[in-house]
């Protein structure tokens, strides 16, 4: 797929000297939440209001959306404040009533995007419209969809298009609702440069106390703009209150969010800079997973020693290790004496663990 450049067009139309901001509730829940929020972002940073209207849970019985009675209330909001509407679609159906009620900007979730069935669904029913369409990243970490549901949306002639990255689910749990995988955004972005990158740091953190820190992340990586979830009642709101924040939250950190310059050569290093130093702060993070759950299993075996009353120093099995570590590390460009410090500290702290096991 070519790399086109009048993607970046549609950002461009709207003028900003800041990145773009998709603001609004999780959920649309009465017309009349709907116009105070709708109102209390005007005159803001905030360029589209989003509110989800279908709301499809992991399990059933929860909110599901009010449905399409309040796309005629994001009418009202779009005639009384003069923002451009937003909202998930996730079959054809919706992306017809969604056009029908001159919604401005279609997001797909990433519930769907997973799904090459409902995405090409969603394509054809979009073919050559001039609305702006937005592709969250799939729930899972797969490069590879998130570029074919971009393909399919183009190959149906959709120009505006753009991309949300919303973090990945893991089966560990982390300080994340979703982890970000910023490496795999990254590689987005790579690919394609004049793709708009949107963040969606409410999502990703799942914690509203977290989204200014994530925010930051994705404006110091040169992302395009944010989607956060702004309620107006955030600790009663009708789904996934605990990410939400207050319009009077969300205007406060315009003014402290950092955007960086783009003009100048040390501007470009520290975007490089920052962005090579998320992925090794990705990598870092998941050693120190994969290193805690080794120590897990490490814990397992020292319980299984204890009960058969069997030594802890097994010098074969160190030997093998250390054996096939090297080898495998002289694959991959690291040193014999690297590997050797390093599985020894492993070694030592593994030592360590059933100690304080076979001691208990």
């Amino acid at each position: 797929m070519e790399n086109k450049k009048y993607w970046r067009n549609w950002l461009d139309d709207f003028q900003l000297n800041h990145p773009l901001v998709i603001a609004g509730p999780c959920s649309a829940e009465t017309e009349e939440q709907v116009l105070k929020i709708a109102h209390d972002l005007k005159n803001s940073d905030v360029s589209i209001f989003r509110a989800g209207i279908w709301k499809p849970r992991t399990r059933p019985g929860g909110f599901e959306g009010v449905g399409e009675i309040g796309l005629k209330w994001l009418q009202k909001a779009k005639a009384e404040t003069g923002l451009l509407m937003a909202i998930e679609v996730a079959t054809a159906a919706h992306v017809k009533l969604a056009i029908e009620h001159d919604i401005d900007v279609l997001w797909i979730g990433a519930r769907t995007t997973v799904n090459p069935f409902a995405v090409q669904e969603i394509a054809d029913a979009l073919a050559g419209t001039d609305k702006i369409v937005l592709l969250k990243n799939p729930v899972n970490p797969d490069l590879s969809l998130w570029i074919g549901g971009l393909e399919r949306l183009y190959n149906s002639n959709i120009k505006k298009l753009g991309i949300v990255h919303r973090g990945f689910s893991t089966y560990e749990k982390t300080k994340y609702r979703n982890n970000p995988e910023w490496q795999i955004a990254i590689d987005m972005q790579n690919r394609f440069p004049d793709l708009p990158i949107i963040c969606d740091p409410s999502h990703i953190t799942g914690k509203r106390a977290m989204i200014q820190e994530v925010a930051q992340q994705a404006l110091d990586l040169n992302y395009d703009g944010l989607i956060i979830e702004t309620h107006n009642d955030p600790d009663n709101a009708w789904s996934d209150a605990a990410q939400q924040i207050t319009p009077a939250v969300l205007k406060q950190m315009f003014v402290d969010l950092k955007v960086r310059k783009t003009t100048d050569d040390a501007s470009e290093y520290n975007q490089k800079m920052a962005k090579l130093r998320m992925q090794i702060d990705g990598y870092d993070e998941k050693i120190l997973e994969n290193l805690g759950n080794r120590m897990q299993i490490v814990d397992q075996i020292g319980l299984l020693k204890k009960e058969k009353n069997v030594a802890i120093l097994q010098n074969q099995r160190w030997n093998e290790i250390l054996t096939k570590m090297t080898s495998e590390g002289k694959e991959i460009g690291l040193s014999p004496e690297f590997i050797m410090q390093l599985f020894k500290a492993i070694h030592q702290e593994s030592i360590n663990h059933q100690e304080k096991v076979m001691n208990k």
